[in-house]
Parts: structure tokens; C-alpha cells; sequence
């Protein structure tokens, strides 16, 4: 308990192999930054801007990109910090601070991919009643949701977390994340892991209403050619997003809980940094390609300003 109050500084260990290359991976990381505010500024202001686009499917994929450059905040400036220094250190509450962030977007996200399913099912499930049921109150419950549950979670858990007093200082990771705080718990940690149970259980309903979902709009969509169009328009550029976030965020997790995980620590990076760097790249580009109302809007400001966006 004594050195418990005295940890004020976590050190990050996840960058100790790197050393010889750090130049090249700032620069990569800087790149890739740099496309994620790019991509996902260009659709939210584009959505913003078109009064066209001011549908919920188009809200919903707003939110979605808000919500990835809300998570890479939280860690690619103290990333690039890291990759420039020789020690790579973190305070106690910008730690904290940092693991709340990526906690919430996590949670955001899965949040946000649930909303955006139901809004599919009903548009191709109950197309004649759709604008019944997906009101501009309903679109805005929806997003309350998608952001609020996140956010209240996450500071329960965090409140949670900063109750606990802890041992040690080490994180072997290259950011910050509750699981890694609590491996130095010097307290049994029987409430966290029953939220985490929750969470996990909430999350798990999440994916099972997605699956359901998408289960009843591929029925639909087979019958006819114009409904495998629309599926294919609208709905494979989502399930595309909701695989590639959900089988990412699966390894982190896994490596941030269960300790008996013996991997390496450059497999531990790659699969640490794979849901801060493919979802917030992928969402906007493969909206963007895909969906045929985005792609016009921007080939009209193509015209209009003399350059591409994607």
C-alpha cells in the first residue's frame, strides 16, 4: 500500500525493440495519422455540408468517423512523442486519461456498428416503414446511445481503477489500457473483472443483434436483384468494417486479460495498434468508395475544386 502512492509514472515497454528503427516508424506513423484526419474530416464535412446526405445511415457513418479520430487522439500524439524519446514514460493520469479514450472508443465503435445494422435491417427489411420508425428522435436516441453507454462505462471503470492501488509501473504495451494497469494491482480486483464480464456480455448481445440482422437482410436481399444491389451497396462496406474492427479488437483483448499469452513483442504491437489503424482508415475510404451517394457528392467537389479526395 505504501508503494502503492508512490507511482506516479508508468513506463511503456512496448517500443524496447525498436530502437534501431524508430525514424522509420515515425514517419510511418505520421503518414498515417495524417490519412486518418484526411479521410475521415473529408467525409464528416462532406456529410455536414450536403443537406443530400442528411439521412440517418449517412448520420450514423458520421458519428462513426468522429469517433475514429476521437480514439486515434488518444494515441497517436503521444506515440509519435514516444518514438522520438529514449525513455518512453506516461504519468499516472495521463495513463489514466489515455486508457479512458481508447476504452470508450472501442466501445463507441461496437456501439456505432450495432446502431448502424438496425438501421440497415429496417431499411431493407421494413423499407415502407421505415421513415415511421427511424425518426429524427429515433436517430437521435440511437446516438445517444451509441456514445453515452461508451462513456458511462468506461468511467466506471476507470473509477474502478483508480481506487485500486498498484505495485508496479511497468506497461508492456505501447499505450496505455486498463488491463495493463491492473495487472500491477496490489488489491484483489473482483469488481473490475465482473464489469468486464458485463461488458463483455453486453458486447457479445451486440454482435449477436448484428449477425441477426444481417441474417434477415441477406433473406430479403436474395429474392430479388434490386434488393442483392442494395445489399451490396450499403451493407457489404459495414460488414466489411464490423469484421475487420471485431477480429482486431479480439486479439487485443485477449492479450490484455489473459497473462499465459506467450507472444512475442512485436506480435504484441501489431495486434495492439490494429484497431487504431485499420478501422479509422477503412471506414471512410470503403464508405467512400462505396456508397454511390458519397462518391458522387465528392466527384462534384472533385469538379468544382479541382482535386480528389479518395
Amino acid at each position: 500500500m505504501e508503494n502503492s502512492t508512490q507511482v506516479k509514472l508508468f513506463y511503456l515497454f512496448g517500443l524496447q525493440e525498436t530502437f534501431n528503427n524508430n525514424s522509420v516508424y515515425f514517419i510511418l506513423s505520421l503518414i498515417t495519422y495524417l490519412l486518418i484526419i484526411t479521410v475521415n474530416l473529408t467525409l464528416i464535412i462532406t456529410i455536414i455540408q450536403e443537406k443530400g446526405l442528411h439521412e440517418p445511415m449517412y448520420i450514423f457513418l458520421c458519428s462513426l468517423c468522429v469517433n475514429g479520430l476521437y480514439g486515434t487522439a488518444g494515441f497517436y500524439p503521444k506515440f509519435l512523442l514516444d518514438l522520438q524519446s529514449d525513455v518512453q514514460v506516461i504519468s499516472y493520469g495521463g495513463c489514466l486519461i489515455q486508457a479512458y479514450v481508447i476504452y470508450t472508443s472501442v466501445m463507441c465503435e461496437i456501439s456505432s456498428l450495432t446502431v448502424m445494422s438496425y438501421d440497415r435491417y429496417v431499411a431493407i427489411c421494413r423499407p415502407l416503414l421505415y421513415h415511421t420508425i427511424v425518426t429524427s428522435l429515433t436517430v437521435r436516441k440511437l446516438l445517444l446511445f451509441s456514445w453515452c453507454y461508451p462513456l458511462f462505462i468506461a468511467l466506471i471503470a476507470l473509477s474502478l481503477t483508480v481506487r485500486i492501488p498498484l505495485c508496479g509501473s511497468r506497461i508492456d504495451k505501447i499505450f496505455c489500457d486498463i488491463p495493463s494497469i491492473l495487472k500491477h494491482a496490489c488489491l484483489p480486483i473482483t469488481i473490475n473483472s465482473i464489469l468486464n464480464k458485463f461488458v463483455i456480455v453486453v458486447n457479445v448481445l451486440q454482435l449477436l443483434f448484428i449477425v441477426f440482422s444481417y441474417c434477415q437482410i441477406v433473406k430479403k436481399c436474395v429474392k430479388s436483384v434490386k434488393g442483392r444491389i442494395k445489399f451490396t451497396q450499403t451493407c457489404v462496406p459495414h460488414l466489411l468494417t464490423m469484421v475487420i474492427f471485431i477480429t482486431v479488437t479480439l486479439f487485443d483483448t485477449l492479450q490484455g486479460w489473459i497473462s499465459n499469452v506467450n507472444i512475442t513483442l512485436h506480435m504484441r504491437n501489431a495486434m495492439a495498434v490494429q484497431f487504431l489503424v485499420i478501422p479509422p482508415v477503412l471506414n471512410p475510404v470503403i464508405y467512400g468508395l462505396n456508397l454511390q451517394q458519397i462518391r458522387r457528392t465528392l466527384k462534384k467537389k472533385e469538379i468544382k475544386h479541382g482535386f480528389f479526395y479518395y
